[in-house]
Formats: structure tokens, sequence, C-alpha cells
């Protein structure tokens, strides 16, 4: 299926259970400040442990200024079409325009009728929510007093409005033939479940929507696609989904601020680029699709003493003009770029405070204590491990096997193996050379005159770590950008 090319909306699905609204409630304020744009809450009217969904609704949009919120979806053999055409314009107009409609037909209908709601059979279903839906809209549109006769639902010399504040989309969860085509001919929006309707069904289903609405005169762009999902899709995944099979909401379950602030900050961003960049058209030449630049070596040596060879350092392969680079890749090689600036202002900090203490203007006691808090003497810098207060991204330690990024880079590209295999010699070595600083720190506390050998290793550290960052960078930036990554 085409990319339609429909602007990206990411959103949540909040839990609706009773006893943890004011845990819902920060969830849906989460959302709003990190700047998501949808928060919903599934309807099932019939559960007594559930909070009612418009009444929830209501707090929410109150207790937000940004996001939009629509049930997920409204049951509507519970909820009359005239109350709820009017329920959610009073909502729209109150919020200045934050309320869409999620409409669903029903199910589980034994507990219906335990709420004296009726029983339908799947096709009296679909037909009820075809009059709903004429219902909702007539409602919706100025006019005099209304006359609909259908057979679930008629309107009787009802007037219209309230009128909402802008227009509401009917957003239809749609699973069966019969249902898929009714939302071709009149939904605003298709909103299925990925447990009901997972991605490999998509095409199908969305292909009968289309032809649906082609029969009845509507361009299949008429019709938003909107995707509720769990946290085990990758930003690669749900931007394949948009350009292949037309989605362009994604509506995250979730049940922390953790689930929320990663699918905000992190898996939306990302699929917002790759989109972006599919739809600019043709790819630029690979490195300049990197966006980032490896900080280069200028090749500047303070000390004559040499801990390894740096002739003899692997490369690895070239990179190649089809690479495909995705989203978190790149940020991943930005990420290591930045922790090694961060390691190199500390780096600057150090030979400030020894040359302090050469000239006699801070204790050597006092250096030493500054320099064991930075990040380098924490065992955290290496590119197998950043430190958690430094970035957001998942702390990953060298030491930790199964979580580490060196070992996804060798699966990922075999080739690389020389490299990584030389870069962790090489933390080891700056490992010895940062204990050889310190060691010189205190020598220096008993004889003053021992500051040379301090601003020996200082300098030894400075060519070594400078060195061995840009080694770092020069090899690792592109592949992070090509090779998958799991955090």
């Amino acid at each position: 299926m085409p990319d339609y090319g429909h602007s990206l909306e990411f959103g949540v699905f909040l839990p609706p259970a009773a006893d943890q609204f004011g845990a819902t409630l920060r969830l849906a304020q989460t959302a709003d400040v990190l700047g998501l744009e949808l928060v919903s809450i599934q309807d099932h009217p019939y559960n007594a442990t559930f909070l009612d969904t418009w009444t929830s609704l209501s707090v929410i949009a109150a207790a937000t200024t940004n996001v939009r919120v629509f049930p997920n979806v409204a049951n509507l053999p519970l909820r009359p079409p005239a109350m709820l055409a009017r329920a959610a314009a009073s909502l729209d107009v109150i919020t200045g325009g934050r309320v869409e409609l999620g409409l669903g037909a029903g199910a589980f209908w034994d507990a219906i009728a335990a709420m004296d709601g009726p029983h339908r059979t799947p096709a009296e279903s679909v037909e009820a929510l075809e009059e709903a839906i004429a219902v909702i809209r007539t409602l919706w549109t100025p006019g005099h007093g209304i006359r609909l006769q259908g057979k679930h639902y008629s309107l009787n010399g009802a007037r219209p409005g309230p009128f909402p504040a802008h227009d509401v989309g009917i957003w239809v969860g749609a699973y069966k033939p019969r249902m898929l085509r009714l939302v071709g001919r009149l939904g605003d929006g298709w909103l299925p479940s990925s447990p009901y309707a997972p991605p490999e069904q998509l095409a199908g289903m969305n292909a009968i929507i289309d032809r649906a609405a082609a029969e009845a005169g509507r361009s299949p762009r008429d019709i938003r696609r909107l995707y509720n999902i769990d946290d085990t899709f990758t930003a690669e995944q749900l931007a394949g989904l948009v350009l292949n099979e037309g989605i362009s909401g994604f509506i995250l379950m979730v049940n922390s601020d953790d689930d929320v602030r990663r699918f905000a900050e992190e898996v939306a961003p990302a699929v917002r680029e790759i989109v972006e960049e599919e739809r600019r058209g043709p790819k630029a030449p690979a490195v300049d699709r990197l966006g980032v630049i490896p900080t280069p070596d200028d090749g500047t040596r303070l000390s004559a003493e040499r801990p390894w060879d740096e002739s003899k350092r692997p490369t690895g392969p070239a990179p190649e003009a089809d690479a495909v680079y995705t989203a978190s890749g790149r940020a991943l090689g930005r990420q290591l770029i930045d922790v090694h600036d961060h390691l190199r202002q500390e780096l600057n900090k150090v030979r400030s405070l020894v040359k302090q203490v050469a000239d006699g203007t801070l204790a050597v006691g006092d250096a030493r204590s500054e320099i064991n808090t930075m990040t380098m003497r924490q065992n955290n810098w290496t590119m197998g491990a950043y430190c958690e207060s430094y970035c957001r991204l998942v702390t990953i330690h060298h030491t930790h096997e199964d979580r580490s990024l060196y070992p996804q880079l060798r699966r990922g590209d075999e080739r690389l193996g020389p490299v990584l295999d030389r870069l962790t010699e090489e933390h080891h070595v700056i490992h010895d050379v940062l204990e050889r600083v310190d060691a010189a720190l205190v020598a220096t506390v008993g004889d003053p005159k021992r500051i040379v050998d301090l601003q020996d290793a200082v300098d030894v550290l400075t060519d070594t770590l400078l060195s061995h960052l840009s080694y770092e960078e020069r090899e690792l930036v592109e592949p992070m950008a090509r090779i998958p990554y799991h955090y």
C-alpha cells in the first residue's frame, strides 16, 4: 500500500482502571508535556472495575493543554449516537477543538445485554454503526429539526447542536470485510489494534478500505489510518508502516512514565526523521546521510612516549553508497560524539587542575578529589557504557556481553571484529594511564617536585585519549548508523 502523505501523529492508550486513575491522569499529563498529540482510553462500560470513559476523558482534557482526547473506541451499543454526538461536540467546544471520536460497533454482547443493551448479530452491528454515523454527523451540521428513520436509530425532529469547535474525526475500529467497507464509505479514519490486526494483515485490510472508498467516490487519502500498538515495535518498523501501509498515527499502550518518555523522546522523533528523509526523495551520498562528522585527529602529540603503535590500528569496511541508515542509528552516532566531547572537556579540566597545582594555586589533594569525580574516572566512559546521568540512552556496560554495543556491531558486520578488538585493548591501556595519573597525584602530595611526573602522565593521557576517541568515531559512527541496535 502507498504512503498517503498524512502528517504523523503519536499518542497513548491509557489504562482505565478505577483504582489507578491518579496514575492514568499523570501519564496523560506527561504525554501532553512531552509533545504527543493524542490521549485515548478504551470504552467498556460493562466492566465494573473501569471508570466511565467520557468522564475520564473530560478530566484529562481539563488537566492538559495540547493533546487531543478520544475514546478508543466508544461502545456504540451502550452509548446512543445522539447523546454521543452531543457529548463529543460539548467537550470539543470546551477544549477548543481537542476531541476526536473513536467509534466501535460493539463486542462482548452478553455483557452489553446485562446492562440492558442490545444483543446484535454481526450484520446488525454494521447496520447500526452506519446509522449512528449518520445521526452523529447530522447533529453536528447546522439545520432545522431533523428526521432520520433507521432500523436501529432514528431522529424525530431533533435540533442539531452544539456544533464542534473543529471537524471531529470519526475513527472506526474495524477488522472484518463488511466493517472495513463501511470505513471506506463513511469513516474519517481507521483505528485497528495490532494484536487483532498484525502488520502482515494490514495490506489486505487497507485494500478493502480503498476499494470501498473509490466505489463511494472518495479518495483513499480521505481516510487517516491509525494503529494501536505495544512497545515491541521499533522506530524502523513504524516508519515502514507509514511508508508501505499508509499508517500515519500510532497509539502506544502504556503503563508507566518511562513508556511515555521513550515513545515521545526517542521513538516518535526517529520515525518522523526516517519518514521525512524518505519523502524527500533520492538519498544523499552515504557520508552526508550520517548527519554527523567524526572528530578528526589533528596529529598533535605532547609526549614522546607511545603506549601503542597507531600504525597497526585496523580499519573497518568503507561506507557503501547504497547503505541504509536509520534515524536511531544516526542518533546513536551523535550520542557517541557528544559523550566524547564531554570527555574532551574533562581532559581540558584535568590539564587545568594540574597546571594550578604546578603554579601553587591549588592543593594537589583537592585536584585529586576533583579528578576522581569525573566521568572518565568512573570506568563508564567507554563506548561500551554511557553514563546514564549524562545521556538518556540506556546504560550499556561493555562487560555485560548480552547488552553491550560491541557484540551487536560484531554480529551485525563481522568485518568490524579487528577494529572492536583493538578498541577494547585501547580501553585497557587508557585505564592504566589514568591509574598512572592518579599515582602521580599521590606521589606529588608527598613530594611536590614530583609534579613533573604528574605533568608527563597527563601529557600521555592527552595523547592516548584524544587519539582513541577520534579513532573510535572514525571507525564506528558509520556502522552504528546502519546496524540495528536493540536497547
